[in-house]
């Protein structure tokens, strides 16, 4: 079977070494998002100080890295034609792409999305499925349609969320496991041995971008349990931010703990690093190792 990848990140590096892995497979070409939002010097210099993951793979393999500025430019279409492309294997990509490209391959486009669809559709379901207390989590391999997350689905798995988990161990276990099933699924859809079943549109559920103003704490607001999902799921892509009299301050997501309410509504203990906050349900947040906020930091 012939594929072309096109992601980012780890879930197209993921998605490397499960093609890599399977039987009777050849990539063809890999796509990097990157190429989308700059041009082949800006992504020349950005590679030379800073080495992605993906990157490293495909120099690795000695694979094919595809210079095209969209999904849906007519060289895009006539490079899937031209070297008769079976399958486009998709992974963290924010562009929509049209019918008129998703049609050509014979197996079609085919997206890993990090949730159970129809449940947790949208940009950043690790994060989102933290931040709600999830026990379990999961990934979806489904056909790309006309709409985002919305295509029949082909195969999916389970992943527990364990207690220690932020976001960032949530995205790492489950391209882990995208990694292991993917030799196995591309074996049993090129054989036919799988049947794409329809979304229920009755389960589906849809969480959009994570606002700026949710990076700020309001411990009247919500619940211990509830600040401590919220400041893992952020990470590691935003920070959450506790307000005090001396400034903000960046709670550390592997140093909090949960303990019941003394007379204190807010503490600081600047030489220890040291925040305790007393929340919605009077319980206090302990956070640990936090850090001033300071411009330069970012």
């Amino acid at each position: 079977m012939r594929v072309v990848l096109l992601g980012k990140g780890i879930m197209l590096a993921g998605m490397i070494e499960g093609c890599i892995n399977a039987l009777n497979t050849d990539i063809v070409g890999v796509l990097r998002y990157d190429n989308l939002t700059k041009n082949r010097f800006q992504l020349a210099v950005s590679d030379f100080f800073s080495h992605s993951v993906e990157e490293i793979l495909i120099k690795k393999y000695e694979l094919n890295e595809l210079h095209f500025n969209s999904t849906n430019s007519p060289d895009f279409r006539d490079f899937l034609l031209k070297n008769n492309v079976d399958m486009v294997l998709v992974g963290t990509w924010r562009e929509k792409i049209s019918k008129k490209v998703f049609a050509v391959p014979r197996l079609g486009f085919v997206n890993i999305h990090p949730s159970l669809l129809p449940k947790y559709r949208g940009p950043n379901p690790y994060l989102q499925v933290i931040k709600n207390r999830e026990p379990f989590s999961g990934f979806t391999f489904h056909k790309i349609d006309e709409n985002f997350d919305t295509g029949e689905i082909l195969y999916q798995a389970r992943a527990e969320i364990l207690p220690f988990y932020t976001s960032k161990e949530l995205r790492e276990a489950t391209v882990f496991e995208v990694k292991k099933s993917l030799p196995g699924f591309l074996y049993e859809y090129e054989n036919g041995e799988i049947t794409p079943l329809k979304q229920d549109e009755n389960l589906a559920s849809y969480y959009p971008n994570i606002e700026r103003e949710d990076m700020m704490l309001d411990f009247e607001r919500e619940t211990a349990e509830e600040i401590v999902a919220r400041i893992k799921a952020l990470h590691p892509w935003l920070p959450c931010y506790v307000t005090t009299k001396s400034g903000f301050y960046i709670p550390n997501p592997y140093h909090l703990s949960i303990e019941n309410a003394d007379n204190e509504t807010l503490s600081l203990d600047v030489k220890n690093k040291l925040i305790k906050a007393k929340c919605k349900d009077g319980k206090v947040v302990v956070m640990k190792n936090v850090k001033k906020y300071r411009k330069f930091m970012y």
